[in-house]
């Protein structure tokens, strides 16, 4: 169940109506905000408008597959969390939905409640943290960004000094201003913020 006070956005796209609804109604009676599309195109022009935390896609559409409007959505919204539904299940499929396209489950119509509603409480959440992150590191200058891509590999000062042909006085004025903007001050913490943003922090 989501938050009532702050419902996670949820875009279902499957080009059988009825049954795109139908999901979509499901999960709007567990308190998301949902809503059903026909088509990955009308769902793309949605996102750009009201970006959704999670994406529940059908595999085969005649519009655009499943795996390629993953692609272009990830294109457009890195940020939001897919998974993916088909009614004709294969391994190879099943292992490119996570492998290659992100996806955090590939489900089998008819579609398992429990499971489903997992998947999108999952990706809900990792939804929010990457965007989290990701508006948190949107004000660093692209030095301040190389300064804590060094920083998140543990490297000291002087270290980063090194690396980048910085003084270590520098280096510390670009720190105390990543600290500054993002509120992460320790290293553990700047290694998090920096996991979170590229979504490989679960």
């Amino acid at each position: 169940m989501t938050d009532p006070a702050d419902p996670a956005i949820i875009h279902v796209v499957d080009d059988d109506p009825d049954l795109g609804r139908a999901v979509a109604r499901l999960l709007g009676r567990h308190g998301y905000r949902t809503q059903a599309f026909d088509t990955p195109r009308a769902m793309l022009r949605a996102q750009a408008d009201e970006p959704a935390h999670c994406l529940v896609t059908d595999v085969m559409m005649a519009d655009m597959d499943g795996f390629a409007f993953a692609e272009r959505m990830r294109a457009q919204d890195p940020a939001v969390a897919i998974i993916f539904m088909t009614a004709w299940p294969t391994t190879s499929s099943a292992v490119d939905s996570v492998r290659r396209y992100g996806g955090f489950d590939y489900l089998e119509k008819p579609i398992d409640e429990g499971r489903l509603l997992a998947a999108v409480a999952e990706g809900a959440r990792w939804s929010r943290q990457r965007r989290g992150a990701l508006a948190r590191l949107a004000p660093l200058t692209p030095r301040e960004r190389e300064v804590l891509h060094c920083l998140a590999q543990g490297m000291s000062n002087k270290m980063v000094a090194a690396a980048l042909s910085l003084s270590p006085k520098t280096i510390e004025d670009h720190r105390a201003a990543i600290v500054a903007k993002t509120g992460a001050s320790s290293p553990a913490a700047l290694i998090a913020l920096v996991r979170e943003a590229s979504g490989t922090e679960g």
